[in-house]
């Protein structure tokens, strides 16, 4: 079965309470009049809409990326996309397995050793216990941590021991789909080197690849197509250069 991902007239709406009571003016009056009368209304809900009827059809084979500035709703297309959010309004539908890698450390317990953090991160991933076993070797030999290292809780590492472990658990993964929020490198020069052929190795093996990203060499290295998202609304799909011409056009009026 091929894979795909469709979106059908999207809307994602964020629900926020008191916001519009936020303001400098009530909260000096809340303040200076020991009242509670900001807070009495403070439940009052403002919706906020991320994303604003997105169709998107991506077919088994093509390399998406998805561009626009700050807060277009790039994160938040992903998220939709590997399940995290749900519309509220419109249509998804996702067919093949899918990983994410917003944040490669994601579902790590500090507290835990590195040879435990193995089993989590992986069952995070939706490997099973049976895939994580299979695959352990691999990772330890991949992140380069000696088997006393990893027998130590986690908060006891360096941040660079600890996303050379993170990254090899999150890597491991074979998925058909793979999204991702910007290309990850990790380590010293050396190791990332390995993550850097880790990284495309796993691209080159799923069918669909989603990225955001805001640095063009990526977008173009990597990318058949790209979204053009501003404000939540998707402005424009097509061919990688057009896409990027466009969204620089754009930006310079």
């Amino acid at each position: 079965m091929q894979s795909s991902i469709l979106l059908d007239n999207v809307t994602v709406e964020y629900a926020i309470y008191g916001l519009a009571n936020r303001s400098i003016k009530k909260n000096i009056l809340r303040i200076v009049s020991g009242k509670r009368f900001a807070q009495d209304v403070s439940d009052e809900l403002t919706r906020v809409t991320a994303l604003k009827n997105i169709s998107l059809s991506i077919h088994d084979g093509e390399r998406i990326g998805l561009i626009g500035s700050n807060g277009a709703g790039k994160t938040t297309l992903l998220r939709l996309m590997a399940g995290g959010l749900k519309p509220a309004s419109g249509f998804i539908k996702r067919v093949g397995t899918t990983a994410s890698l917003f944040d490669v450390s994601m579902g790590m317990n500090p507290e835990a050793t590195g040879w435990d953090n193995i089993s989590l991160r992986g069952l995070f991933l939706g490997l099973s216990v049976n895939q994580v076993r299979d695959r352990t070797d691999e990772i330890v030999e991949f992140c380069g941590l000696t088997p006393q290292q990893l027998s130590r809780p986690v908060r006891t590492y360096s941040s660079g021991m600890m996303m050379k472990l993170a990254f090899s658990i999150s890597t491991s993964i074979h998925p058909e789909i793979l999204l991702l929020d910007e290309w990850i490198g990790v380590g010293d020069a050396q190791f990332l080197e390995k993550a850097e052929k880790r990284m495309n190795s796993l691209v080159q093996g799923v069918r669909i690849l989603v990225i955001a990203s805001h640095h063009d060499q990526v977008v173009r290295s990597l990318c058949t197509k790209v979204a053009y998202l501003h404000q939540g609304e998707l402005v424009a799909y097509g061919h990688t250069e057009e896409m990027l011409a466009l969204y620089y056009e754009h930006m310079q009026v």
